[in-house]
């Protein structure tokens, strides 16, 4: 990237939030600190008004408003990429703001990038897994982003899993993950005084409090799994061995059974799960045989016992 390119980048950069962090900068792009102030300064020289706080970063004084930014070829077909995604995998209303976006992108593409993404249009596409997967519905998504950014407190009408009761929630939602196939808002749940995960799909309404809440000290996913495993009855936790020709075969189906982490072990690997439903999970790994030996928990050995007496029971029957 030549100086001018990286000049405009950094300005839009600066514009993108509050306050920008030199060594973001510096990170973003690959150059010293040094060369980061230097391209600050230019900027200030051109007449951009840039303020800086020592020991915070850079901020643009309000007002101020790069022209309208042409997008390259190479962001605009990731952008069109990106709207393949959201279409599958996310909810309606954050579908509608993404075509809204995508559309204004469109609009400020020249003729020839604008060709070039009908031409793609039509040969890329994400398709939908075979297996059943639960669906995205309802229009919740957006709401829950901006909850999650303002730190409100939500009420929720929800369907729990096991029992398949409608319950009355107040949460403070912590974050948004996508895992095993689903949309999970993480949330502390004033019910249940503990954190817990809510599907997002089994939310059947959805509330604005306007209480502001003060956030609860919990700093990564492998965190939150290990408190909500302490917490909630409705989790199980599971560890697998698969044999590595196995493994290889499970990189993108385990996804769909809430899997978290894997390390090696004497020829094997060994994965770590948390689900909501051992019965499902059980079926899954009778498909994988010997290449599969489960080290907890009993209760999921035993169901997949049951499992192979069933289907031993069956065969002999059909080969009577």
């Amino acid at each position: 990237m030549n100086r001018l390119d990286r000049l405009t980048a950094i300005l839009i950069q600066l514009q993108s939030k509050k306050i920008v962090k030199a060594a973001e900068i510096a990170d973003r792009f690959e150059i010293s600190l040094r060369t980061v102030y230097r391209d600050v300064k230019s900027l200030m020289e051109a007449g951009v008004p840039i303020g800086s706080e020592a020991g915070t970063g850079y901020f643009i004084a309000d007002g101020f408003h790069l022209p309208p930014v042409m997008f390259t070829e190479e962001e605009a077909s990731a952008m069109m990429m990106a709207g393949k995604l959201v279409e599958r995998m996310t909810d309606q209303s954050v579908q509608s703001s993404f075509v809204g976006a995508l559309y204004k992108i469109k609009s400020v593409l020249n003729e020839a990038q604008k060709d070039h993404l009908e031409s793609l249009q039509g040969h890329i596409e994400v398709l939908k897994p075979q297996m059943a997967i639960p669906a995205q519905s309802g229009n919740f998504l957006t709401d829950l982003q901006k909850a999650v950014a303002s730190k409100q407190v939500l009420k929720l009408n929800y369907v729990s899993n096991n029992q398949n009761e409608l319950t009355e929630r107040h949460v403070e939602p912590i974050g948004l993950f996508y895992y095993s196939a689903a949309w999970h808002l993480i949330a502390w749940c004033r019910l249940r005084n503990g954190f817990r995960d809510f599907r997002c799909d089994r939310i059947k309404q959805l509330k604005q409090t306007g209480e502001v809440f003060q956030p609860r000290s919990i700093s990564t996913m492998q965190e939150y799994f290990n408190s909500l495993q302490q917490a909630n009855v409705e989790m199980k936790s599971a560890v697998i061995l698969f044999d590595r020709k196995e493994a290889h075969y499970v990189q993108n189906s385990r996804h769909y059974f809430g899997f978290v982490s894997e390390e090696n072990v004497d020829g094997q690997v060994r994965m770590s799960f948390l689900t909501a439903d051992l019965n499902i999970m059980a079926r899954w790994l009778v498909s994988y045989g010997r290449g599969v030996e489960i080290e907890s928990p009993q209760e999921l050995k035993e169901i997949i016992q049951l499992l192979v007496e069933e289907l031993q029971e069956h065969y002999l029957k059909i080969a009577q």
